[in-house]
């Protein structure tokens, strides 16, 4: 008997994670993490579904590490297998885990410092019996700290220890990422490759981000019967966008009768602006920014997003549509994913080879753009009061350098917080675009939003362009549903919060489909 389990992104949309049992193989879909409240994601990501040992290989469908970011959790504890994925999503995750490693070192060691600072504190004010001066606040500021920009992890380590202080401690370290590695293998688009006795999987092109896939998963009976056919969409992108070629709607002949559709829904009930509007917004939102004096932050992901509004800026740019404030890549990690986008011109459309590739010209560098590398630059910047663009990570707000620009910056009304893609529920990311959109509209006070512990004034404004999503609308999920050459038997609608899953499996039924969206934990068996 075969079954396919749903164990993450089911009526939620972070933390994918399926499996596939044949009973002789159990073939993991994809590791994601859990983005979210600190302490509920936290229980989540160290809790697997099933016993890591078990699990014989894994296919990933992207990079992204609400698909990817606990592999290292995997391969840490008892998984022996191979991790399978395209090759332009094998060479981005030498650079996503180990950034992300680095995230859960970074936030844990600065948590621990604001617990252990506010603990000081507070017991220098108790033995004083009054408010402590600043001189007093910095004399232990120092104490924790190695520079300016460095804490000084020994110290703080061993204060806690003395006081009896709990620490947080990291998901997991850049050690361990940097050991997942050596578990993931990268193959081409198009081509067949074993995964277990009698179960292959060849990939499609998806057009979420650089690398993504559509797998499609081959299980071969023991006695020669008709095969099964898995189609684990990923995630799936937008047609007629920028630099990708769009997802693939022409299946090989052999590929075409689908047992089970496993597809994602996050937008399944929600509508994109078009594609050729995406630079008139940005155009037009920069332009009102910068004649107020103001910059414009936009939260991004490090992956795939970047690289769309790099891309697009550097037309308006050329074309003189715009005023050439200054643009900031401000993380390291999206730096070195544009290295890898370069790498890989066989991905791209022909409208990115027309445009840039045949005249010679890099299509994510230009005069105005720096990518900000150190700690001490992105500070810098931070502090910045003239007119410019920063572009940094994650795209939630949820880690990562976009918040101290966010801290240095949501205060003033003349600076504009962009968001250009979908907030998770309970991330800072949606908070502040739900209280920004509210804001705007009309409020006597400014609401607040607590950024690494501190509250803040929301006084930026706060816009949004949604047709920069790199995740297909209810349109286009339909589109590869019914205008691919796929005949498709069960539909199983996952990666979508409750009411977005549940409206597009009713859209496919009421279309002939037979859909059903898995709660938690359920089990699907094909025949």
């Amino acid at each position: 008997m075969v079954e396919v389990g749903f164990f993450g992104a089911a009526g939620e949309v972070t933390g994918s994670m399926h499996v596939l049992d044949t009973g002789a193989d159990k073939i993991l879909l994809d590791c994601g993490m859990f983005q979210g409240r600190r302490k509920e994601s936290r229980e989540k990501n160290e809790n697997f579904p099933i016993n890591r040992s078990d699990i014989t290989t894994m296919i990933l469908s992207h990079a992204h590490i609400d698909h990817s970011g606990r592999i290292p959790l995997l391969t840490k504890e008892g998984f022996s297998g191979r991790i399978v994925t395209t090759r332009p999503t094998k060479d981005a995750l030498d650079y996503m885990l180990l950034d992300s490693g680095h995230i859960q070192e970074s936030d844990a060691l600065y948590l621990n410092y604001k617990a252990l600072r506010t603990f000081l504190y507070q017991a220098e004010q108790s033995k004083t019996k009054q408010q402590i001066a600043n001189k007093e606040k910095s004399r232990i500021k120092k104490l924790l700290k190695k520079g300016p920009h460095e804490l000084d992890v020994d110290a703080i380590a061993a204060l806690q220890k003395e006081y009896g202080l709990d620490m947080v401690t990291p998901l997991y370290t850049q050690e361990e990422a940097l050991e997942s590695l050596s578990f993931i293998d990268g193959y081409p688009f198009g081509s067949q490759v074993t995964i277990g006795r009698g179960i292959t999987v060849k990939f499609y092109v998806a057009g979420h981000i650089l690398g993504s896939a559509f797998s499609v998963i081959t299980v071969t009976p023991e006695n020669g019967g008709k095969p099964l056919k898995i189609l684990f969409t990923g995630d799936i992108g937008r047609f007629e966008k920028p630099i990708l070629k769009d997802p693939t709607l022409e299946f090989d002949e052999e590929d075409r009768d689908i047992d089970l559709m496993i597809i994602e829904s996050t937008y399944g009930d929600r509508e994109h602006a078009p594609v050729a509007d995406l630079s008139g917004s940005l155009k037009d939102t920069l332009i009102r920014t910068v004649e107020r004096g103001g910059s414009l932050l936009i939260p991004s992901f490090a992956f795939g997003r970047t690289q769309e509004l790099i891309y697009i800026l550097h037309q308006l740019y050329e074309s003189g549509a715009v005023p050439k404030v200054p643009v900031y890549v401000d993380s390291p990690l999206a730096s070195n994913i544009t290295k890898v986008f370069g790498e890989h011109p066989e991905t791209y459309d022909k409208e990115t080879h027309k445009i840039f590739l045949e005249k010679g010209i890099n299509p994510f560098y230009f005069k105005d753009i720096k990518f900000v590398e150190s700690v001490e630059e992105s500070m810098r910047v931070t502090q910045d009061e003239t007119p410019h663009i920063v572009i940094s990570a994650s795209g939630m707000c949820e880690a990562g350098r976009i918040l101290h620009h966010l801290r240095y910056k949501i205060h003033n009304p003349k600076h504009t917080i962009l968001t250009v893609g979908y907030m998770a529920q309970h991330t800072l990311g949606r908070r502040i675009e739900e209280l920004g959109l509210q804001e705007n509209q009309a409020a006597d006070k400014a609401p607040e939003v607590k950024i690494l512990g501190k509250s803040y004034p929301l006084k930026a404004h706060v816009e949004k362009i949604g047709g920069f999503s790199a995740h297909a609308d209810r349109h286009e999920l339909m589109r590869v549903v019914s205008e691919s050459n796929l005949r498709v038997k069960d539909i199983a609608v996952v990666h979508g919060e409750a009411d977005q899953s549940a409206a597009f499996a009713r859209r496919l039924n009421e279309n002939g489909y037979n859909a059903f969206v898995p709660t938690p934990g359920e089990r699907f068996k094909l025949p």
